[in-house]
């Protein structure tokens, strides 16, 4: 295994943007100019033919029990802005190191929101019950994601249903947390599913896409973001093993709108 260790300053334009905005990916604009430094780790590093994701200032993780237990402070001290953990999945799983995930990296001072993978063999309005119930309300927290793909893998459900039903139960579930904790969540995605499903077309919705060996202007031409998910081969400081890493779409004042007004 190789494994390519980093440590990347990132100097960042700080430029002006109203909440809501899709940032620029290319420089040029005067501003305030900050040094944001990480070190991180790649068991798998790629060659990035467009803009690569060490020119990004904002940095985060998402994690589920397969990390099992994290020092939170030394993951923050190592470049880790914010955190996505696993909460629920299907309606009826929930992820046994959730809480003390949530609890922990809030005692850190890492932002941090919650993720639900969701599975096409329960209703919209079930799972959306089911997160609700296992997920606190925290004004402080992120916006929660909805994670869709396809689950070619799962013992129990391989349905693959219409990109309209897709998408209508992607907006059901959406709705419910919307209206419960006074956030719209983000939608997680990968590039088959995006590309089978039209999930792109919803609107009023901030996306998190998966691409780990181009950007994401490559893998989804025209599509706005708000989070990159670059690699799951990453390695960081504080965490045991592999881990997927993120970049937020912007610089880190953009950051600082986006995450205390969400």
């Amino acid at each position: 295994m190789r494994v390519k260790w980093v440590g990347v300053v990132l100097t960042s334009l700080l430029i002006a943007c109203t909440p809501g905005s899709q940032p620029a990916d290319r420089g040029g604009t005067t501003g305030e100019q900050r040094l944001f430094q990480t070190r991180f780790g790649d068991a798998d590093p790629v060659e990035w033919r467009r803009r690569p994701p060490s020119s990004y200032a904002v940095h985060g993780i998402d994690i589920s029990r397969w990390q099992g237990d994290i020092d939170w402070r030394r993951a923050r001290q190592s470049g880790v802005s914010f955190a996505f953990m696993k909460a629920t999945e299907g309606g009826d799983v929930f992820d046994p190191k959730f809480r003390t995930h949530w609890r922990a990296a809030k005692r850190a001072g890492v932002p941090r929101g919650a993720y639900h993978y969701y599975y096409f063999c329960r209703s919209a309005a079930e799972q959306a019950r089911w997160f609700i119930r296992n997920v606190p309300k925290d004004r402080s927290a992120l916006p929660h994601v909805l994670d869709m793909e396809w689950t070619p893998t799962s013992k129990t459900c391989r349905h693959r249903p219409s990109p309209n039903k897709v998408r209508s139960e992607a907006r059901i579930f959406l709705n419910m947390l919307e209206r419960h904790y006074g956030k719209r969540p983000i939608v997680y995605t990968t590039p088959d599913f995006y590309k089978d499903t039209g999930i792109g077309r919803l609107r009023g919705t901030e996306f998190w896409l998966r691409s780990v060996a181009a950007h994401p202007s490559e893998v989804y031409p025209g599509q706005s973001w708000r989070f990159w998910q670059y690699t799951g081969t990453g390695r960081i400081p504080g965490i045991a093993g592999n881990v997927d890493i993120n970049v937020f779409r912007g610089t880190p004042a953009a950051w600082q709108r986006w995450s205390q007004q969400r």
